[in-house]
This record gives C-alpha cells, structure tokens and sequence, in this order.
C-alpha cells in the first residue's frame, strides 16, 4: 500500500500545489490589473502563466521525485529530464516577463510623448532588444542545459582550450551573418531607419514593416514585401521620406499647349486643394518651368503631413486639374498640329493681315491632328 500511496501522495501533491500556486498568483495578478488599469505590466504578467507552473511543477517534481521511489534504475534518467524542463521554462518565463517589462515600458513612453518619429525609434529600439535579450536567454538556456551532461562538460574543457583557433574560424565563416548583426544594432541605436517609416530603396516605394537582427522588409504601396539585409542601409544611400519632420511638398507636373491659361489654373489649383482633405493648408503654388517648341511644362507645388497624403494630394490635383483643362480649356491640352498655323482664340486674321477678335457666332479654324 505504502508503494502506491507515496508516488501519489509525492506526484499528486506536486501537481495540486503547483495548481494552487499559480491560481493564488494570477488572482493576485489579475486584481492587480484592476486595481491599476492605467499599466499593462500585471495583464503582461499573466501571459506567462503556463511557464511558471511548468517551473513550479518541475521544481517540486525534482526536489521531490527521489521521496517516491519509482523507477530507481531510471531514477537518474528521471532526474536529468527534469532538469531539462525546468531549465527550458525558467528561459521561457524569463523571456515573457521581460517582454511584459519592454512593452509597458514603450507603452508610457508612446502615451508620454506625442512625436511619432521618436516613438517608432524607440518601437525599432525594443524590437532588437527583445530578439537580443530572447537569443542570449535562448544561448544560456541551451549551454545550461548541455553542461548537465557529463559528456558535455568534459568537452567543454578541450573546446575552450581551442577557443581561440574555433573564433577564429567561425568569424571567417559568418562574416556575412556578423555584419548584418552589427547593422541591426547599428540602424536600432543610430536611428538611421524606423518602423513604419517611409522609404524608397532600389526603386522602390514602401513602409518599413519589421526590423531583425539580420534583415529588413519593407512593405510596398502594392501589398508586396521587400526583405534585404540590412547591410543594405548602413553601406547603401536610400530616401527615408519620413525622416525629421513628416511634412512633405509634392510636385505635379502637366505638359501643356502654349495657349494654356497660367493664372486661371492658379486660381484652380486652390479651388482643387481647398476641397481636398490631404492638403494641410500650409503651401501651394503653380509655374511654368520649361518649354519646347510644341509644349510648356507647368509645375504645381502641394504640401501634405505626410507621405500617405502626399500622395493623395498629387493624384487629385493632377486628376481634377486635367478634367478642368478637357472641359473649359481643351485648346491647352497638348496637340500636333497639322495646319497653318492660327492665331490664340479669340482672334481671327483680317485679309489685310490684321488681327481682330471674332464673335460667339464665327468658330476660328483649329488644326486638330
């Protein structure tokens, strides 16, 4: 009797305390969180419910098992695979409850200060150190685990005593793994490039969607990902359009007639930005910049707070201005002409070679080709 009763009593109680043990922790944990809803720490904290019963039954389980007398011949067995566990959630508790500490952290930092450039380098800054913190617990957690092997003790000897040689070797062969880390740590820290910020790289226009120790991806306007190491931003030139402050001035161009009317698109283009939501009224202008034989260039200048509505604004401006243009001004769209040439609307030539404004009744000869 005695042989069933204390396994049971020894496994038994192990389990049912731990149960108790991590039931009394998140009542504690939970009342916490409604106690004080302002932080999110004691929410975070429960997230890690299930590895820190793991740790408390494999602590009472290992501290305990021998009271049992199962499987003596097994019992060091027994004993190493319980360590194992117990290691493993250790790790695992350590890193959730660093990550609780890390997001409450940024979470006051974010409702503290209203600048979003700020707040997105300090978003890229604890992103790399929780991968950072995560790979050392993740490294200690493994070489912890190896070094409960006797074997593997007696080989960690001889391979410190060729730890010279081996870093050696291993530097050669991950130069490439080694730089791109550095970078990461680099970008993080030196606040070269943020998440979300906007970028244009080999061409290409996107979001920075999520930062690593070794890569980056960059979202594009079309739903695609962009990954590339992130080498590519410590040793490469690329536009990071949300750099300093978001504010950008957007440009449109328009190839036109030389009949186009200037100052009546001047007053358009205010009329267009006034009913456009993305403008943010700080600037606009209009201009002809360049001219040819058959076209003058006509240049629009827009503000926007930011890349999103930059874009916005562009499009519109260009849209609604051509539609104005094909409506009330045809004569300023560009055409090739394959008349003689006629004088602007308006006027028509006398037989004397004079010219003199024709009537809403006579229609001027155009050459449209």
């Amino acid at each position: 009797m005695e042989n069933v009763l204390r396994p049971l009593i020894v496994i038994g109680g192990s389990v049912v305390l731990t149960l108790l043990i991590g039931w009394a922790t998140d009542l504690l944990l939970r009342k916490a969180d409604e106690r004080d809803s302002e932080t999110q720490l004691w929410g975070l904290l429960r997230r890690g419910r299930f590895p820190y019963q793991l740790v408390l039954c494999a602590a009472l389980l290992r501290g305990s098992y021998d009271q049992a007398r199962l499987t003596r011949e097994h019992r060091v067995a027994v004993g190493q695979l319980l360590t194992l566990v117990l290691i493993g959630a250790a790790a695992w508790l350590v890193i959730r409850i660093a990550a609780a500490i890390v997001e409450t952290s940024y979470t006051r930092y974010a409702r503290a200060h209203h600048d979003a450039a700020r707040v997105r380098r300090v978003r890229t800054q604890v992103s790399l150190i929780m991968r950072v913190v995560s790979a050392i617990v993740g490294v200690v957690a493994v070489a912890a685990m190896l070094l409960t092997f006797p074997a593997m003790r007696a080989a960690g000897a001889s391979l410190l005593a060729s730890a010279g040689i081996l870093g050696i070797v291993a530097g050669v062969a991950a130069q490439s793994t080694l730089s791109n880390m550095f970078a990461g740590l680099q970008i993080a820290f030196g606040d070269m490039v943020r998440l979300g910020d906007t970028v244009v790289v080999d061409g290409e226009w996107g979001t920075v969607e999520e930062i690593t120790l070794t890569f980056l991806t960059v979202r594009t306007w079309d739903e695609r990902r962009i990954t590339m190491p992130v080498s590519y931003f410590t040793s490469k030139p690329f536009e990071n359009w949300s750099r300093g402050t978001p504010q950008m001035t957007g440009i449109v161009y328009w190839h036109l007639d030389h009949s186009a009317p200037v100052e009546e698109m001047r007053d358009r283009l205010r009329d267009i930005l006034r009913e456009c939501p993305a403008w943010d009224g700080r600037d606009y202008g209009l201009a002809v910049t360049d001219s040819t034989p058959n076209t003058i260039q006509v240049r629009a200048l827009v503000t926007a707070k930011d890349a999103d509505d930059i874009w916005t604004v562009r499009v519109r401006v260009r849209e609604q201005m051509i539609r104005w243009l094909n409506e009330r001004h045809p004569h300023a769209l560009p055409r090739v002409n394959t008349a003689e040439a006629v004088p602007p609307p308006g006027l028509v030539p006398s037989q004397d070679g004079a010219r003199h404004r024709h009537y809403a009744h006579e229609t001027p000869r155009t050459g449209r080709g």
